[in-house]
């Protein structure tokens, strides 16, 4: 199988995914053959939806899809969503101004957390699909529970401190993204205790204040890192059109903000109480 790299995409995830792929005919059983980040975005952008139904939970008209090139098959979440209010009153919700819900804030958030140097946002390109632009994302292998269902059992897995160090980072990002709709049924476990993040079409707001600055009490260190490196071109550059100009301003101050409180907290606390190092 070969794949061809296709010059208007945006490669960056320097790991390998391992994805069942139909093995020869005189072999015995299917074996795992390892996805390198430039062949499953190629994946993602190229092979034929063979198969779509409703994705489950979210409102945004989410599909599952099912995609194959003739040799690998693998599922994918679609989303064409693309809207905007001028005032939008959500359940049990304070209205919010100036609203807008779209499939670019997913493809963005994808491309941010690999300038993070985060693995734990699913590859998502921007792809076309019946006749509308759309976030074409890797469907997440060996869910075993969302977070509403881990709460709900009070499990926190082998290594409760991994977990919650997780869940630092899920907060850290979010504030950065602005993220307005993280709820529990957009972070999924896998089986190895892996928290991942998906689902970011209602982030990337023009407010440049921080959502909830209370809950950012810690940070793992390399991200605190990578964020201190983020210039506006750097980002600009690998957003494309995903971002419009007022988000990527607004991006930038809170990038601002962030890290100007956690310098604030560990002049207050100590760096031991505030920086980690994610353990793997």
């Amino acid at each position: 199988m070969k794949y061809a790299r296709h010059a208007a995409t945006f490669t960056f995830l320097a790991i390998s995914w391992s994805v069942a792929v139909p093995a020869a005919q005189n072999a015995a059983a299917p074996k795992p053959v390892a996805l390198t980040a430039p062949q499953m975005e190629e994946f993602l952008l190229r092979a034929k939806i063979v198969r779509t139904r409703g994705a489950g939970d979210g409102i945004t008209g989410t599909l599952r899809a099912t995609l194959s090139d003739g040799v690998l098959t693998h599922d994918a979440q679609i989303q064409t969503i693309d809207q905007a209010r001028t005032l939008f009153q959500p359940p049990g919700a304070a209205p919010e101004m100036n609203f807008k819900d779209s499939y670019r804030y997913n493809v963005a958030g994808y491309r941010l957390a690999v300038l993070l140097g985060l693995k734990n946002v699913p590859m998502t390109v921007e792809r076309r699909v019946n006749g509308k632009q759309a976030a074409v994302t890797w469907w997440v292998d060996d869910v075993m529970m969302n977070e509403r269902e881990r709460l709900k059992t009070e499990a926190s897995g082998p290594d409760p401190e991994r977990t919650a160090m997780q869940t630092h980072v899920m907060r850290v990002f979010d504030a950065l993204i602005a993220n307005r709709d993280r709820n529990m049924g957009n972070l999924v476990w896998t089986k190895d205790w892996t928290m991942w993040m998906i689902d970011h079409t209602r982030a990337f707001r023009v407010n440049d204040k921080l959502l909830k600055p209370e809950i950012l009490t810690k940070v793992e260190r390399d991200l605190l890192a990578n964020m201190r490196k983020l210039t506006r071109d750097s980002v600009a550059k690998v957003m494309g059109d995903m971002l419009l100009k007022p988000e990527l301003d607004a991006l930038m101050k809170r990038r601002d903000t962030i890290v100007k409180l956690f310098d604030e907290r560990m002049a207050q606390r100590g760096e031991a109480a505030v920086l980690y190092t994610m353990t793997r």
